[in-house]
């Protein structure tokens, strides 16, 4: 049997059994649409929610920014994990004590204000498409690989997926479908990296193994992963980060913007108490662990088994022949995401640091060929060339090497790692239907925000209050078809890979939702215009400079500065600016609140009362 039959065969089942739960589950009244009936069991929710948050970015593209970037790339570790803890004991609890729908409707009541409730809607909105952007894309390169079809094709067969279970099962649909993901995509998941970390290091389990012995060399795995990288070029694997701001604040980025994404918070309405949203919180962690507990192991061993395929003899001996190379990079090829090009003309891969010559010598040739800046462009190739002939004491120039040959997109080392492990045709076929299923469930979790965004907080509350309760679920499937569209569109010309774009989302998030959750639970003084203005400010700063370097609305061609350290305002990455944002946000917040009147008597009370741990209603519809 082919691969590709047993990876249509793995995915058609999975397939089956989401449309199949999303028809079983198909919600029948707003209440089921956005919340699920509010009846969901903690243990369940806790499994519905680690889908929800083990998104394409986790499954398909951390291990791959950890293979690539090493300790330098674990703050997406830290930053997502210290995140959902951050979640779990700060917002969880209270937001589900208040008993509404969604985050929007918080806000608004908390600050009194149908404006603030807009803003929280523009905010959700901006955040959660960007968010949606990144799981698309990663579904798009799942598709792409597994079904063996280009890039374009696949992200657009992963918008009717996503169409068909979310549109028609709305919250009651997708909880019950995101528990059936998550134990596709964990088993998907540990699966694989059993296997691998047996076959390297002898142990079976991969979060150990990592520090084990590797069986073949006698080194520890991370030294001998060292070894190998440094000898090609790149910093070592295990190296500290050269900027300690940006690493901190693109960490706290990530925490704030994980606390303040609405597609997971959400999830907390739809079990019946507050305990149960404390005790769905701690279930959530716990599966969450079992994936980011093997993702570090996950991505180093990918890295090891990347350069042992292109450099099978080690890497002092000839590289790979690129006519002997392996079926599976023929396949990655296919797709676009691995491209080969033979800068030396020796007929072998050379994949190592080579100082940006190669991206300058494309560069060129693409300003040669499109009539760009022929002059400026070859004075980066002669920068890049002078740069190359110094590192290692000459070593790749004396090589005849003219520039890196390999170019590897992230978001394919783990769908790859089986492949390149030479595992068995099923564990590749599993590992298809996983990675899909992080990418879909995280993407429903999103569609789902943005549509009670629009149908529940914009035109229920403030544009026609009669609405039927059948007027606003269509208002419902109708948004959520089109952010579906505008997403897919997005996609196929993204701003970064999936974890970069996921990045972008909980920079947004956090410096705009999060600071107005805090205040509104923890300060009783922060009144309508300091909430207000404080999310303006937060959220507007922060897309300013996010879209001066990665293009103004993520269009490809319009960003005002190159994406490097060298162009950044202090050293501050976009994907870090989140941080940024929410301290503006919340001095704003504070200094217009000082100024002006403070909450009615009323509104201070509601505070007090949502931070008593008992006594919540029922997520209510109003």
């Amino acid at each position: 049997m082919s691969q590709f039959t047993i990876n249509i065969l793995f995915v058609g089942a999975s397939f089956l059994l989401y449309f199949g739960i999303a028809i079983w589950a198909r919600a029948g009244s707003t209440k089921e649409f956005y919340v699920a009936g509010g009846g969901v069991h903690p243990v369940l929710n806790g499994m519905a929610t680690g889908a929800d948050w083990m998104s394409a970015a986790s499954f398909i593209s951390m291990a791959g920014l950890l293979a690539a970037g090493g300790y330098g790339a674990s703050s997406y570790l830290m930053g997502w994990t210290g995140g959902y803890v951050l979640l779990a004991l700060l917002l969880a609890p209270y937001l589900r004590k208040f008993g509404k729908f969604t985050v929007p409707d918080f806000i608004g009541d908390r600050f009194y204000s149908k404006t603030a409730a807009l803003v929280a809607v523009v905010c959700l909105i901006v955040a959660s498409t960007t968010y949606v952007i990144g799981q698309m894309t990663g579904a798009g390169v799942a598709f792409s690989r597994f079904l063996e079809v280009d890039n374009t094709t696949g992200l657009i067969i992963a918008a009717i997926v996503v169409f068909f279970y979310a549109v028609l099962g709305g919250m009651k649909g997708i909880t019950y479908t995101q528990v059936a993901q998550y134990v596709v995509l964990i088993i998907a998941y540990t699966v694989p990296a059993v296997f691998i970390s047996l076959e390297l290091t002898g142990n079976p389990i991969p979060g150990l193994g990592m520090f084990s012995t590797h069986t073949e060399s006698g080194l520890p795995l991370l030294t001998k992963l060292d070894q190998v990288v440094t000898e090609l070029g790149f910093t070592a694997y295990t190296a500290d980060v050269p900027n300690k701001l940006n690493m901190v604040l693109f960490t706290l980025s990530l925490m704030i913007g994980t606390a303040g994404l609405p597609h997971v918070i959400i999830r907390f309405f739809t079990v019946p108490k507050v305990a149960d949203a404390r005790w769905s919180a701690g279930w959530a962690l716990v599966f969450i662990a079992l994936l980011y507990f093997t993702a570090p192991a996950v991505g180093s061993m990918a890295r090891l088994n990347l350069i042992d395929t292109v450099y099978p003899q080690g890497v002092d001996a000839p590289a790979l022949p690129y006519d002997e190379r392996p079926s599976w990079m023929q396949t990655w090829e296919e797709t676009g995401l691995i491209q080969y090009s033979d800068l030396n003309g020796d007929g072998r891969i050379q994949m190592y640091n080579d100082s940006g010559l190669g991206a300058a010598q494309a560069a060129l040739a693409t300003a040669e060929a499109e009539g760009g800046d022929v002059a400026a462009a070859t004075a980066a190739v002669e920068a890049a060339r002078s740069a190359h002939s110094n590192v290692l004491d000459g070593k790749f120039d004396g090589a005849g090497w003219q520039g890196n040959e390999l170019d590897v997109n992230k978001d394919i080392m783990v769908l790859a790692n089986p492949e390149i492990a030479n595992l068995p045709p099923w564990v590749i076929g599993l590992i298809a239907a996983g990675g899909l299923a992080a990418a879909l469930s995280t993407a429903a979790g999103l569609l789902l925000a943005i549509s009670s965004a629009i149908s529940h907080d914009l035109i229920k509350r403030n544009i026609n209050p009669n609405i039927t309760d059948k007027g606003e679920l269509l208002a419902a499937r109708i948004s959520m078809a089109v952010a579906i569209i505008v997403a897919t569109y997005l996609g196929l010309n993204p701003p970064g890979f999936a974890a970069q774009v996921v990045a972008l989302a909980f920079g947004i998030a956090g410096a705009s939702l999060f600071p107005a959750l805090m205040m509104g639970i923890f300060s009783k003084r922060i009144n309508s215009i300091g909430a207000i203005t404080g999310m303006l400010t937060g959220l507007v700063l922060t897309l300013i400079y996010i879209f001066i370097y990665k293009g103004w609305f993520f269009m490809a061609g319009t960003a005002n500065f190159p994406d490097t350290a060298d162009y950044w305002l202090f050293g501050i990455s976009p994907l870090s600016f989140g941080a940024v944002g929410a301290l503006i946000n919340f001095i704003v917040a504070f200094v217009v609140s000082s100024m002006t009147a403070p909450p009615p008597a009323h509104i201070q009370e509601l505070v007090e009362s949502v931070r008593s741990p008992r006594g919540a209603g029922a997520a209510v519809d109003h």
